[in-house]
């Protein structure tokens, strides 16, 4: 069945001697992160991806995966097709819309569903038990402007900055990854404290669970200035280069004169709009006090985009695995674009999962694992939205834990799949589901 939000529900009966146990659930989503390097040429509205193979690792040319969570999908059709695994009823629930918001685990009804315990597919560590997350919100900043005509000895420049690492906004936000919007503004507000300076154009990143890995800005100065800008401007890539040397390998910076634009951002607004976007908190906001290496609260400085002549919209997203925390940074985060005179809009809130240490499905789980490989799974939370927090939200009696293949760089086109973890999670999966773990 396919309910109105699009989320698919796929019953399997349970096999001969499983007839009586309750239905155990597996839950997934079918979206994925459309993320592309800038050489590119891929459209994701009608081209595969390239797909390739190498050394055991799945991957796609130049472009996201997809196997977050496409891998939950693809579990999910094997074992509706396997007529040879042992199970109970099985409730299969694969919702759309997760990258985005998590709007169809929001929307999904759950009272047709029998199962009280689920398997959620959305981590990305084999040998790792998920039981619990954070939650999150999303901050849009609109900084509506009109144009103006400059005139003068003006000189026109497009600063880039490529190359940058990027990923998951949650799980690698500690990783000490630069962000490429941070970057642009922080050297355009360098430019424009220093000289005459107009803002014409100004983008970067594109998802706001994606830490930006690239972004651009186009903008003017005072002909007899431009030499001193070009000067400025490789002291500043060489002193973040020299920040980042050890988590941005590849980082590149280019400046070069470009054509002139007739029409520039009112510099009013281009000042407080770089002036915000410099001010504007992003990384780790707090570490838990209860979970040892774990982050609490965060947040990302996700997109910048150009909308229109006289609309520039801010992207931000805010995670924290403690509500009123969530809700203490995204207000800072709201308060800063509102100084710098923005109309913000905060929506997208979906709640965290509280860790159960007495979880049924979790004991199961680790003693199969115990039993196949002869090794102890690790027992973790996560800095990432998972849907569990929404379904445990409609359904508080769920017993619930999230764990899955190995895969790295997520969100970015670094994106890939290990085969080898992918066939030990496929046998963890069968001898878990043989224990008729729901009780």
């Amino acid at each position: 069945e396919q309910d109105p939000m699009g989320n698919l529900l796929i019953i399997k009966e349970a096999t001969a001697g499983y007839e009586n146990e309750p239905a155990v659930m597996i839950q997934g989503h079918l979206d994925m992160v459309c993320e592309k390097d800038a050489d590119c040429d891929i459209d994701f509205e009608k081209d595969g991806l390239r797909l390739q193979v190498e050394n055991g690792i799945v991957s796609a040319k130049g472009t996201t995966l997809g196997g977050d969570d496409g891998i939950a999908v693809a579990y999910a059709l094997a074992l509706m097709e396997d007529r040879s695994i042992p199970h109970p009823p099985l409730e299969v629930v694969i919702t759309v819309d997760e990258e985005t918001g998590m709007y169809g685990a929001a929307g999904i009804d759950l009272s047709m569903l029998k199962g009280r315990t689920m398997i959620n597919i959305d981590s990305e560590d084999e040998g790792e038990m998920f039981i619990g997350c954070a939650g999150g919100v999303c901050n849009y900043a609109e900084f509506k402007h009109v144009c103006t005509n400059i005139s003068g000895d003006m000189f026109y420049m497009k600063v880039d900055i490529n190359g940058l690492t990027g990923g998951h906004s949650g799980d690698d936000i500690s990783k000490g990854r630069a962000n490429a919007n941070k970057l642009l503004a922080r050297f355009l507000l360098k430019v424009a404290q220093k000289y005459e300076f107009y803002l014409c154009d100004i983008s970067g990143g594109s998802l706001h669970n994606a830490i930006p890995r690239d972004a651009s800005a186009v903008f003017a100065v005072q002909n007899s200035d431009k030499e001193s800008v070009r000067v400025d401007f490789n002291i500043f890539a060489a002193e973040v280069q020299d920040e980042f040397s050890a988590t941005e390998p590849d980082m590149r910076f280019t400046l070069q004169s470009t054509d002139p634009v007739k029409r520039v951002i009112d510099p009013v607004v281009a000042k407080n709009l770089l002036c915000s976007l410099h001010a504007v908190f992003n990384g780790v906001f707090a570490m838990s006090q209860d979970v040892p290496g774990l982050v609490e609260t965060s947040s990302n400085l996700a997109s910048v985009k150009r909308m229109n002549e006289n609309v520039i919209l801010v992207t931000t997203s805010q995670r924290s695995s403690i509500e009123s925390a969530r809700d203490n940074v995204s207000s800072a985060v709201r308060t800063a674009f509102e100084l710098g005179g923005a109309t913000v809009t905060t929506k997208g809130q979906y709640p965290g999962w509280k860790p159960n240490m007495k979880s049924e499905i979790l004991k199961v789980a680790c003693d199969t694992y115990k039993q196949l490989f002869g090794e102890d799974a690790k027992i973790k939370a996560i800095h990432a939205g998972l849907e569990c927090g929404l379904f445990l939200e409609k359904a508080p009696h769920l017993d619930m834990v999230s764990f899955g293949p190995t895969m790295r760089g997520v969100h970015s086109p670094d994106e890939r799949l290990h085969i080898a973890s992918t066939e030990r999670w496929w046998r963890h999966l069968q001898a878990l589901l043989e224990q008729a773990p729901a009780k």
